[in-house]
């Protein structure tokens, strides 16, 4: 069987240019999911297990609500959230699975379609690691261009070192032979960092995985522990420290309205 889901294995980068300038780049992989597809992927793909116990799996309650119900329905309705109307065309998510049991995604990202094929919309869910979640809806105005820009408000805390006030600016080339994912943050005193992924596709397949799991046999895990590492070498520059005020709202995003701005 042939899917639509896929593997995308590539790089990810940051660069901090204020106060002190600090970079970082390691490989990781990334599957694509077609919501529709996960129970069709769960009976064909070794290694591979939807809402159960598996060396690689998925499970809904990872994202959206954090509860075991399906994630369409969830993501549909942040889409009537924000004015838009889908008609059940294809909704495909990119993020890191969970890996022997454990995952962490700073930012999941929803590609959602029309029937048409038309890319009606990307969701941006991002976590930080206190647990909270904030999704960011951004219609996509222009289906022929390439390159999708988008912007909107910051809404989360995420890094203790930068300041609530400032813009996510996105550039995206959706998925297809490789996948971009380019955002700049920016405040009042103009570009803060620089965050990409660029990876290419490889079939959703048992050789695949098995592939990319003796590769990355433990990348959620330094995920979240290269977070810590770069946080730490970054205090250790002298960067100050910004305060977490926590936000109710951003523990459950299916109650926030995001405000956006179009380019």
């Amino acid at each position: 069987m042939t899917f639509s889901s896929a593997i995308y294995e590539g790089v990810v980068t940051h660069q901090r240019l204020r106060p002190r300038w600090h970079r970082l780049r390691y490989k990781v992989f990334f599957l694509l999911l077609d919501l529709d597809e996960m129970a069709d992927i769960d009976q064909s793909i070794g290694l591979f297990g939807y809402n159960r116990t598996a060396p690689i799996s998925f499970f809904n309650r990872d994202h959206g609500q954090t509860v075991d119900r399906p994630l369409r329905p969830w993501a549909e309705a942040r889409l009537r959230d924000a004015g838009l109307m889908p008609d059940g065309g294809p909704i495909r998510l990119l993020c890191h699975p969970r890996m022997l049991g454990f995952t962490f995604n700073p930012l999941s990202t929803y590609f959602c379609y029309q029937q048409s094929g038309e890319l009606q919309a990307i969701l941006y869910e991002v976590c930080n690691t206190f647990k909270e979640r904030h999704t960011y809806v951004i219609p996509v105005d222009d289906q022929a261009a390439t390159v999708v820009r988008q912007r909107c408000s910051k809404a989360l805390y995420v890094s203790p070192f930068n300041d609530m006030e400032a813009d996510y600016i996105f550039r995206v080339v959706p998925p297809a032979g490789n996948v971009r994912i380019a955002i700049r943050q920016e405040d009042p005193n103009g570009l803060l960092l620089a965050a990409a992924f660029h990876g290419n596709r490889r079939s959703l397949t048992t050789g695949n995985l098995a592939r990319v799991l003796m590769r990355f046999p433990f990348m959620t895990f330094k995920i979240l522990t290269a977070i810590h590492w770069e946080a730490l070498q970054l205090w250790l520059k002298g960067l100050p420290i910004v305060r977490h005020k926590p936000a109710a709202q951003a523990v459950d995003s299916s109650i926030a309205r995001i405000p956006f701005t179009r380019t």
